[in-house]
């Protein structure tokens, strides 16, 4: 005699192995025989909600209309070390432009892709539609999505994320924190995330903070201070952070959280030391440890950033940006015998077209190093080849097309790496230079102001604007 397992346990068993789409078609099943069946509903919902499911915490989508007609700003000129969209505004002596890339937002590249990290805030349209996007969370999936659901909950989740119908979810959400007398902090939370989603700053940090006062969440600190740093107050969000922790001692989210402001506000010291404080509560943190290791790369560590990388790969993280960053520390470090071996592992590992630029650029970096300019030039070459925007392979291109005396070429590609990096320094200044050798002075001076608007620490940019003052006032 067969036995067969009951439907419903069947579905339940296919949603705890991820396997949501046979999950959803047995609940659709048993739902045509009882339509009126609660239990079959609510796996439903929550297997069609998963396969959309994106971290709310994390994932911080900033369109371009919040971006450029951004209304909430209190001042213009932010007072230093206040502000996360204006750069150049830390107090902590972060790293020049000359030590380590920026962004176009003024901020240092981070040591891990986040949502919103690489591409700042545009201060134009044109960077503004170049922004690179991504819905994808550094972040696993909080324990929020584990905890044990009712229909209304299930009913609120599955219009959120599945539907995107925030207007109903906050409708949903009022009703049911208006049935529960005000005193359910999970929908004051719901509340919070539909008013965020709405561009209602302050109305969703009311409702966070009543939450708070009704319950101490983890997650409630995370959203509360995301409307904080979106309402451009990294200050507030970082006495919210410590708050939490004086709640949450070692929590290593709140410990992230304050890591990532600091960084964002070029205070590489302080993050780094709380990153070394998420290691200490999770040591198989890959975020802190990809950003320890990066900083040390870039403050002349290499060896050191090869030991991070190495824990990385002996995790089991096995990518094409891991085996990047470790033939550079190799290089740098002097293990010449693995950083070509790591670069081909690099390439062998490619997803995309601008990831084999990169790795073929920094391929480029090794052979200036080693004095194969011929080498060089057809690694940037390739480069341009699978990224045709790669503003820094065109810099370097025009500085080895100017050893061959090739100066139309050279001043084409430098025209060409400025105007696809504005916020770069060495295009302008190489122009200038260019320009000022040939003798079109005028042109010399305009490079050389806006390298100095990109980097106005840089030493050799104010003398050549000197220099070139001297000359306009012999004239």
């Amino acid at each position: 005699m067969e036995v067969t397992m009951d439907p419903l346990f069947l579905a339940w068993s296919y949603f705890r192995r991820r396997k949501l789409q046979q999950c959803s078609d047995i609940c659709t099943k048993i739902l045509q025989d009882n339509p009126y069946d609660q239990a079959a509903w609510s796996l439903k919902t929550r297997a069609l909600t998963e396969m959309v499911y994106i971290d709310e915490v994390e994932v911080d989508q900033e369109g371009i209309a919040e971006m450029m007609l951004d209304e909430s700003s209190i001042a213009q000129v932010a007072r230093p070390g206040t502000s996360l969209r204006l750069p150049g505004t830390s107090q902590g002596g972060g790293p020049t432009p000359a030590v380590r890339p920026m962004t176009q937002s003024g901020r240092p590249i981070t040591g891990f892709v986040r949502p919103s990290t690489q591409s700042g805030r545009p201060g134009t349209m044109e960077q503004a539609i170049k922004t690179p996007r991504t819905a994808s969370t550094a972040r696993p999936v909080t324990s929020a999505s584990g905890r044990f659901i009712r229909l209304g909950t299930t009913l609120f989740e599955f219009i959120f994320h599945h539907e995107n119908d925030v207007k109903n979810a906050l409708d949903l959400a009022a009703q049911a924190t208006e049935h529960a007398q005000f005193k359910d902090w999970w929908w004051k939370v719901q509340l919070g995330k539909c008013y965020y989603r709405l561009g209602l700053y302050r109305e969703a940090e009311k409702q966070f903070r009543s939450g708070l006062n009704h319950q101490e969440v983890v997650d409630t600190y995370l959203y509360l201070a995301k409307v904080y740093q979106r309402m451009d107050q990294p200050i507030t969000a970082l006495n919210l952070f410590k708050q939490g922790l004086d709640h949450f001692p070692g929590e290593v989210t709140l410990l992230t959280g304050i890591a990532r402001i600091h960084e964002e506000m070029n205070n590489i010291a302080s993050a780094t030391e709380y990153y070394k404080d998420v290691l200490k509560q999770d040591n198989t943190h890959v975020e802190a440890i990809a950003c320890i290791g990066s900083n040390h790369f870039y403050t002349d560590q290499p060896e050191i950033a090869l030991r991070f990388y190495r824990r990385l790969l002996q995790m089991g993280v096995y990518n094409c940006q891991l085996y990047n960053n470790l033939g550079l520390c190799c290089f740098y470090a002097q293990q010449y015998d693995m950083t070509l071996s790591s670069f081909e592992r690099a390439l062998a590992l490619v997803a995309n077209d601008e990831e084999q630029a990169d790795v073929w650029y920094n391929i480029g970096h090794v052979a200036v190093g080693i004095g194969d300019l011929i080498l060089a030039y057809q690694c940037f070459k390739l480069a341009l080849a699978f990224n045709n925007d790669h503003a820094e392979a065109y810099n370097n291109l025009a500085v080895l097309e100017l050893r061959k005396g090739r100066i139309e070429q050279s001043k084409a590609f430098l025209q060409t790496a400025a105007s696809l990096a504005p916020h770069m320094y060495e295009p302008h200044f190489n122009l200038s230079i260019l320009s000022e050798k040939i003798g079109d002075l005028q042109s010399s001076y305009s490079a050389a102001q806006k390298s100095e608007d990109a980097f106005p620490e840089h030493v050799d940019t104010q003398q050549l604007l000197k220099q070139l003052r001297q000359q306009f006032v012999v004239l």
